[in-house]
Formats: structure tokens, C-alpha cells, sequence
């Protein structure tokens, strides 16, 4: 066992758990990546198969991550069994080899349907112009309230491979990652339950200029590497993704810039939609995207402009509005696409994000349960136990999480405070002794 494994078993959970994830992402996801994808699957997630039919579909329980195979053709069926009340999300994330080709119309549809067969809701998610084989997320939902799928039982996650029938497309499965996400009802009919939400400032922030700071990217949802609002660079290579996560709070909006820098190298041409960037919600539900052309030299763009997040998002007309429903770890994916090496070589290329956040938080809905997993809205109790977790406001630790400082000056930070937390703990047990 190594000394931070030793030091993790014997830490409380949720300082190992921070620590776990601070080496895990400075150490890059490459441990995690699976089968010459690049793609990070969770760490433990459960593998199931996917049924031919709803009669032999397995059971996916919210909060749990899946790891499935998606065939080449035909449709397969997983099982959820819902409330009355109860929202549920179930991002489905398809991960084609690498050396795979593909079309622009290539990708997934994911659907949710109840027992009579009557479709819920559906998304697709489609490869795109770069014509790269990058990991492609598509969600599928059943929401509460809304005219369809209001009663409590039984419902169906279908999954389906969409192929443009291209002669150049790649035989073969998939690998498919899912991680379903259940929302409860508010605990009272307030404003936020039924209005549409209302006018928003929607002029475009000035990007935010100053010297950036280096930040390696995670390779999957959940490696995820964290900013903050800021400008970060990074390095990217032909057919690589990579993924940030940035928490944005009740009443907090995210404004982002991808730059990709000029190639040093002598050669001229083009690549049409060389760089995308892809922002997704908290529970992987697509936002917004961007892409840009290159030809050598700096090329910069920038997502919508968005609403502060309010759960009263959800009754906007269905776009990048309805999708900033709740705050949470909401996702920066990058991807290069590895057409980029044939006219301008193997890279690395240079990328510069500016991540702005807007806003002055505030509590949110007042919900009459927990989410599943508890806490994926809530940004301020996820900084709250980091806090905990170091015996104070949480600055070293956050410190640790956006600085990316190394796993041994992390160990000996939390020792300190572990070993001064104790020493004054003791201090006050002397103090409270009774004297002779």
C-alpha cells in the first residue's frame, strides 16, 4: 500500500475522498481510460447488458454508475421505477474506439418511456463536422408535472446507435457509460413551481483577460477537473477530449472563451470544425457548443450567453435556457479532432479558457427530498464539507482542488491540520479537567 493510500484509509471520508480526487487528477486519467478510447470511465462503475427487450431489462438504480455496450444495430432496453413526483435524468455517454470512423450524422438517441410505450422525452447526440470519433452524451428524461408520463411505476431507458449508413463508418459496439440522476418535488407551490422564468441581462460579458493558469483537464465526466472563474491553458493533442467541471450556484451564470493558439510549424491548409467546446449541465444534459475552424493561427470563440441558474429554468422554451435548471458541477469538454494532425501535425496545441461566473448565490428551491446522488445541486455543500474536512474555510483545500499541487504537499497540508486539530483538541479536554 502506498503512504497516500495509507494516510486515505485512515483520514475521514470526505478528506480521503477529496484527496483521492486531487491525485487521481494530477496524476492525469490515463489509469482510468479504458480500451484505447482516451474515454476515463468511473472508477467501480457497474457493468450490465443491455436487454433486446423491455421483458429482460435490467434495473438501473439512480445514483449509480453503469457501464454498458451499445451494439451496431438495434435498440436495448434498461428499467427505472419512478414516483409519481419524482424527475429522473439518465445521461448515456457513447465512447467509439478511437481509431474508429465516423460520420457527422453518426451518434446515440437515448429515450425514457413508460410502460405503455409512450415516449417521455428524447435527445440525440451526433459526431458533428470534425468528423472525430470523440465520446458523445446524449440525455434522456422523465419530468414530473409535465402532460406525459405523470404516474408512479415502472419506466425504460432505450438506447439506439444512429448510423447514416456511410460505407466509410466502422463496424462494431460501443461502450456506453450511464449515470442516472433522480430530482424530487419542491416542498411547496411557490413561484418557482410553475412560472416561466423572467427577463435576464443578455448582452455579452467582456472575456476575462490576465496571465493564465496552467490546468490539466480530466478525460471523463468523472475525472473532471475543477476551475474556477479565471483563464486557463492547457495542452491538446489530434483526437483527445477533455473534460473541466465548473460549480455554479443558485443565481450564478457561466460565460465561457475557448482559444486555440497558432501552430508553430510551416504548414498551410484548413481544417473546418477542428476544436469543439461543449458545455453540459449537472447531470450531463447538453447546454451549448461551439466550434472552430483552423488554419494555423489563433482562433477564438465563445458559448451563448446564459440565464443565472433557477430552477424555474425548466418551463423556458427547451434550448440552452431550460438546461441551466440547477446549479451543480456544470461540464467544459474540449475535443480536437484528429483531422488536425494531417495538415498541421501531432501538436500539442495550445488552449486557452475563460471561465466567468456572474452572480451573487442565493439558497434555491426548497425540495421535499434529497436528490440522487444527494447533493449533485448543491454547490455550496460540496464546498461546505471540503471546509470540513481541513477543520476551517476551506481555503487549502480549494487551493489543493484548483491549484493541482502535488499529492505529496497535499499529504503533508492535511496532516498538519489533522495533527493541530488534535492537538487543540486535547488542549481543551486538559482545560476542562477537574484541579486538585
Amino acid at each position: 500500500m502506498t503512504a497516500a493510500l495509507a494516510l486515505t484509509a485512515l483520514l475521514p471520508a470526505s478528506t480521503a475522498s477529496a484527496l483521492s480526487a486531487g491525485s487521481a487528477g494530477s496524476a492525469g486519467s490515463a489509469a482510468a481510460a479504458d480500451g484505447g478510447s482516451g474515454y476515463a470511465f468511473a472508477a467501480g462503475a457497474r457493468t450490465v447488458t443491455g436487454a433486446k427487450g423491455t421483458t429482460d431489462a435490467v434495473p438501473l438504480e439512480p445514483g449509480t454508475t453503469y457501464r454498458s455496450t451499445l451494439p451496431e444495430k438495434g435498440k436495448i432496453y434498461f428499467r427505472l421505477e419512478l414516483a409519481a413526483d419524482t424527475t429522473a435524468y439518465v445521461p448515456v455517454t457513447a465512447v467509439p474506439p478511437s481509431d474508429a470512423t465516423v460520420s457527422a450524422s453518426d451518434g446515440i438517441e437515448v429515450s425514457v418511456e413508460d410502460d405503455n410505450g409512450t415516449a417521455c422525452d428524447y435527445s440525440s447526440a451526433r459526431f458533428g463536422a470534425g468528423l472525430s470519433p470523440l465520446p458523445v452524451t446524449a440525455l434522456g428524461h422523465r419530468d414530473a408535472g409535465k402532460a406525459l408520463c405523470q404516474d408512479a411505476g415502472t419506466y425504460y431507458v432505450v438506447v439506439e446507435r444512429v448510423v447514416s449508413g456511410s460505407q466509410t463508418t466502422s463496424p462494431g459496439s460501443w461502450d456506453l457509460e450511464i449515470a442516472p440522476v433522480t430530482e424530487p418535488a419542491l416542498a411547496g407551490a411557490g413561484a418557482d413551481a410553475t412560472n416561466a422564468p423572467g427577463a435576464w441581462d443578455s448582452a455579452s460579458p467582456e472575456p476575462l483577460t490576465g496571465t493564465a493558469r496552467r490546468r490539466t483537464a480530466g478525460a471523463g465526466f468523472s475525472t473532471a477537473r475543477t476551475l474556477d472563474q479565471g483563464v486557463w491553458q492547457t495542452d491538446i493533442t489530434p483526437g483527445q477530449t477533455l473534460y473541466y467541471a465548473v460549480p455554479v450556484d443558485w443565481g450564478q451564470r457561466l460565460h465561457a472563451t475557448v482559444d486555440l493558439g497558432s501552430t508553430s510549424g510551416d504548414a498551410h491548409g484548413y481544417v473546418g470544425a477542428a476544436l469543439n467546446l461543449s458545455l453540459y449541465n449537472p447531470v450531463r444534459g447538453y447546454v451549448d457548443d461551439v466550434s472552430l475552424g483552423y488554419d494555423g493561427t489563433q482562433k477564438s470563440s465563445s458559448l451563448t450567453v446564459l440565464p443565472p441558474v433557477t430552477y424555474a429554468n425548466r418551463y423556458a422554451v427547451p434550448g440552452a435556457e431550460n438546461s441551466v435548471r440547477f446549479a451543480g458541477a456544470y461540464y467544459l469538454v474540449v475535443h480536437l479532432t484528429g483531422q488536425t494532425a494531417d495538415t498541421f501535425g501531432p501538436g500539442p496545441y495550445g488552449v486557452t479558457l475563460r471561465v466567468r461566473v456572474d452572480g451573487t448565490p442565493n439558497s434555491g428551491p426548497t425540495y421535499a427530498g434529497s436528490p440522487v446522488p444527494k447533493g449533485v445541486f448543491d454547490v455550496s455543500a460540496d464546498r461546505g464539507s471540503l471546509g470540513a474536512a481541513v477543520g476551517g474555510d476551506g481555503t487549502a483545500m480549494r487551493a489543493l482542488a484548483v491549484g493541482g499541487i502535488g499529492t505529496g504537499t497535499a499529504l503533508l497540508l492535511v496532516l498538519g491540520v489533522w495533527t493541530l486539530t488534535a492537538r487543540r483538541a486535547q488542549i481543551r479536554a486538559n482545560a476542562q479537567k477537574p484541579t486538585a
